[in-house]
């Protein structure tokens, strides 16, 4: 006989952050948590007292880089809103650590995840939260 939850028509799948578009978004999320994640961690031990500033907000943007891909990979209503809530901090962070890498170079004397507007990671940190704060907006629209 033939389990409830193996025939349930598509439609009344309810929607997840992770599937779809929503894929991508996670795989290029943990993509660029494990690079940040990486590049923080070897400015932290090898070049801390360079720029500890930077270093330590390079950090903070993998942790929060990590949260949204742990969020949109699962995907439930409460990961998606820890998802969308870490998008926003990091559209922030990297706009308030691009303008200020440019004002303030000497406070930014290495590249790091967020300074000049991500152009280190080929502006992906600049538009990345842009389409995550879409794509979860998408799904808690269609969840409603």
């Amino acid at each position: 006989m033939p389990d409830a939850t193996d025939t349930a028509p598509e439609s009344s799948v309810e929607p997840h952050s992770a599937r779809g578009p929503g894929r991508i978004l996670v795989a290029v999320y943990g993509v660029l948590a494990l690079a940040a994640t990486g590049r923080s961690i070897l400015q932290i031990v090898e070049y801390f007292d360079r720029a500890r500033l930077a270093y330590v907000l390079s950090a903070l943007a993998a942790v929060i880089y990590i949260v949204a891909t742990i969020g949109m990979a699962r995907g439930d209503r409460r990961s998606t809103r820890i998802a969308l809530l870490a998008c926003t901090v990091e559209l922030v962070g990297v706009l308030v650590v691009g303008a200020l890498s440019y004002a303030v170079p000497s406070a930014f004397p290495d590249k790091t995840v967020w300074s000049h507007f991500g152009s280190g990671y080929g502006y992906v940190p600049l538009f990345l939260p842009m389409l995550g704060i879409w794509w979860l907006n998408r799904v808690r629209s269609d969840r409603a």
